[in-house]
């Protein structure tokens, strides 16, 4: 069965699936049929998820970033597109190897198809980063699979916001417009009371050289001349009244133009700010609404049963020959590299009645045998280096035994005795 396991011939597609899953080609190819599909469709699984999670987030981008307007519903901007695919992809790609790393970190538990507490407790963190990961998946999909109501709600809102706005500026530009048309009203006042003054001191100097009843005339004379005099300083009262009120009504009503064209270009603007509301939150904020918690819900969980499945699948994993021998290797990898295991171990000189911390003994006999030769070559080092220095002090012995006055000298001015 070997021979013939070894003769398989699998695509590069399927080879890809099982390194997604963590699965081990060359052992794989050794091992049962059943064993080849479980990691087959552990790695389409990974594999599916790192797809949905990369179209979730493309979709996300676009939604992010693209114009908020009405073409942006109507045509697609393709300049933001174009970035929300990179992004896209990206982004599966990173919860592709998330997924991987989570599915092959987890192990086969205890080989049984029962979840124990404990194996569920070590998978914990791993469930969770996949809740997580899971979430993050479904709410861009809830706002595409409902993209037309929230369309729909989204332009109610953005004209009600529209109408707000520009309530608002009605109410700002009238009080700024009203308070310039009450000092223009206050400025022609005070000229139209100088024009009064001056068209009756006119009037009064005219009927006094006008002709009087009965054929008569007044003439020029003292009166008229002080009527005059008065119709003069009536009209200095006017040309100053217009000199210093006129530049400030003309003023007055240029700031009345230009309020009008502000609040014009800010109507204007209403759209790109309604268009605010169409942001990512407000799509998911209208998606809950409108589907209403059942059904989203439903699809969390069904994007948390996708995500967190092949966690539970290798859990519930019974020991199969491809755990044997991909254990073997293992097995064969330390003590080919000279790595020595010794399980559940107790110090018997510590703790006779076993009774202490259980642990493995890991003894690194490469190691051990470099320490070893190391050691070795150090101790005859020093015996050899003890032995020259024996064999030097010898020699120079039998020197001295020979020739005992090559090392005296005596001096004949003092008794020292040099050596």
């Amino acid at each position: 069965m070997n021979n013939e396991n070894k003769q398989i011939k699998v695509s590069r597609i399927t080879r890809f699936l099982w390194w997604a899953a963590g699965g081990n080609p060359d052992i794989l190819l050794r091992s049962t049929h059943s064993d080849r599909v479980k990691y087959l469709t552990l790695g389409g699984i990974i594999m599916a998820t790192g797809i949905m999670a990369g179209i979730a987030g493309g979709y996300a981008f676009y939604t992010i970033f693209a114009p908020h307007s009405e073409e942006f519903i109507k045509a697609v901007h393709v300049p933001t597109a174009i970035m929300s695919i990179i992004g896209g992809f990206f982004w599966g790609l990173m919860i592709f190897n998330i997924d991987r790393f989570i599915v092959t970190s987890t192990g086969t538990g205890d080989g049984t198809e029962s979840i124990t507490w404990n194996e569920f407790k070590s998978a914990l963190p791993r469930l969770v980063m996949g809740a997580i990961i899971a979430v993050t998946i479904s709410k861009p999909v809830e706002i595409r699979m409902f993209q037309d109501e929230i369309n729909v709600e989204l332009k109610s809102a953005k004209m009600e916001k529209q109408r707000e706005f520009i309530a608002s500026l009605d109410s700002i530009y009238a009080q700024r417009i009203a308070a310039q048309e009450e000092n223009i009203k206050e400025w022609q006042l005070e000229i139209d009371e100088k024009e009064d003054a001056y068209t009756k001191a006119e009037k009064i100097f005219n009927e006094e050289l006008s002709e009087k009843p009965g054929g008569s005339s007044s003439g020029y004379g003292p009166d008229a001349k002080r009527k005059e005099k008065l119709m003069e300083d009536r009209k200095q009262d006017r040309d100053r009244a217009r000199a210093k009120y006129q530049p400030l009504i003309d003023k007055a009503y240029a700031n009345i133009d230009e309020y009008q064209k502000q609040k014009q270009e800010e109507i204007d603007r209403s759209g790109e700010i309604a268009g605010g509301l169409d942001g990512l939150l407000q799509r998911i904020k209208l998606a809950h609404e409108i589907a209403g918690p059942m059904i989203t819900t439903f699809i969390t969980l069904l994007f948390l049963a996708i995500e967190l499945t092949p966690i539970f699948f290798k859990l519930m994993l019974i020991k199969s020959p491809y755990d044997y021998l991909l254990e073997n290797e293992k097995e064969l990898v330390k003590a080919n590299d000279g790595i020595y295991i010794e399980y559940n171990y107790y110090d018997e000189a510590e703790h006779p009645d076993k009774q202490g911390i259980e642990r493995h003994l890991v003894r690194f006999l490469e190691k051990e045998r470099v320490n070893l030769e190391k050691k070795e070559l150090l101790e005859a080092q020093k015996r050899l280096t003890r032995y020259a220095i024996e064999k030097f002090e010898e020699e120079q012995r039998r020197k001295i035994d020979e020739n005992p006055g090559q090392y005296i000298q005596v001096t004949d001015n003092s008794d020292d005795v040099s050596a």
